[in-house]
This record gives C-alpha cells, structure tokens and sequence, in this order.
C-alpha cells in the first residue's frame, strides 16, 4: 500500500528496486528485532513533515559523521565502523533484502557506532544538518547502463547539490564503479558541484584505497572481466 503524499512533500521518482526475493526467517528477526534501535532519528516525511534536522550529536556525541549511500549488502560499512570505532556511520539502503543482510553482519561483528535508515537517501539530505558529514561513500550505484536512464543516476545535479551541502569543508567523497561510463560521468559532474577530484593520476583510477574491502558486487565485476574504478573527491 502507498502511504498518502504529504503536504510540502516534494515528488521524487525511485526506480530501484525495495524488496528482492523472500527473506529468511532469520533475516525477518533481524529486522524486527534490530532495525528500530538503529534508527537515526525521524527521517520519513510522515513522521517527520517539518523536516527538522537530525540531532547527530545525541547519535554519535562529538564524533566525525560518515554517510554511506546505498550500503547493498553492507559488507564494507561494516568493516569501515569495525576499523573506525572512533567514528560514527549512517547507512541509508532503500532495498529490504539489504538492509537484513546488514543487520546480520552488524550482529556478527558486534558493532555499535552506525545507525541504519531502511529508505531513499533523498529523505536523509532533508533532514541533515549543512556541513555535517566528513566522509561519503558512493560505492557500485545502481549503473543505469541505457544513455536515456543516466538522468536517474546518483551523479547528478539532483543527489550532488544535497550531498554537497551536507558535507564539512574538506570532507571526502569517494566513488567506486566498473560501469566505464559512470567513470565519465563521476569525473565530469561531481566536479560541478563543490567538489575536486583528488587522486588525479590515472593509475589511480583503477588503485582500491587502502582501507577498502572488496564487495559482493566487485567480486562480480572481477568475475565478469569489468574493471573496478575508484574515485576520490574533496568537498570544496
């Protein structure tokens, strides 16, 4: 069931998908059991129409944010809160099935410095606070391969201009993709939005950072013969 528009509301298209196959039963315990005490706060329209901004500090209390779009599966925000103890995540994954794989992988590994929001990042630039993320991740985006769909991808005016607004000076933004046109894209419009490229040697392109942890989905790119590529930019 759609829940009714809210007054003020903006339209915003999602074409993604929300939910794959069926979850496991203990998939469906994650999220019942889980989901709620990791909520960042009041981030849906409907529960939050006036679009207050999020008290991060009650969250993370002095901590430097981070803000991973579209976790998949959420292997690597885990390994990044595990490596980073010190620093707070939010992760926003509008896919269910992802967002249950992460629960597991946050149970497994026993950490407790990220907060999970289940939905569109869209709802989450709303309500975050200018300059208050030091680091963003953007790794393997729903690719939209068709020219015609690459108006739906996140490298655009849409997503970047929220995303640039949210960051402190000289935070970091980092992008990985093996999809060579979204390569084209990420260098030519993140540009435009607040953002230098850093890492500008080509060779760089194609070198993980040193912190990275291979993903499911660059496991299958690697499997597949597609190139990972690895772009790094700083908020301006």
């Amino acid at each position: 069931m759609v829940r009714p528009k809210e007054e003020n509301e903006p339209w915003r298209n999602f074409y993604g998908r929300l939910k794959g196959k069926s979850l496991r039963d203990s998939q469906k315990r994650y999220l019942d059991q889980d989901l709620a005490a990791l909520s960042p706060g009041a981030v849906d329209w409907d529960v939050n129409p006036d679009r207050n901004p999020l008290d991060l500090s009650a969250l993370f209390e002095d901590r430097d944010v981070w803000l991973e779009v579209g976790f998949g599966g959420g292997e690597h925000m885990v390994h990044q809160a595990a490596s980073y103890p010190d620093v707070g995540i939010i992760g926003c994954e509008p896919y269910i099935n992802g967002v249950a794989m992460l629960l597991g992988k946050i149970r497994d590994a026993g950490v407790s410095n990220l907060r999970v929001f289940p939905g569109d990042v869209r709802q989450m630039f709303d309500v975050l606070q200018p300059a208050s993320i030091s680091r963003a991740f953007l790794l393997y985006p729903d690719p939209w391969p068709k020219q015609r769909h690459h108006r739906r991808r996140f490298v655009t005016e849409e997503h970047l201009v929220p995303l640039a607004k949210s960051m402190k000076p000289g935070a970091i933004f980092r992008v990985a993709t093996d999809i060579p046109s979204y390569v084209k894209q990420t260098l030519r419009e993140v540009p435009k939005f607040g953002f230098k490229r850093i890492r500008d040697a080509e060779a760089d392109l194609t070198t993980p950072w040193d912190d990275w942890i291979s993903t499911r989905y660059e496991q299958k790119a690697l499997r597949e013969d597609r190139q990972p590529h690895y772009m790094t930019f700083e908020r301006v």
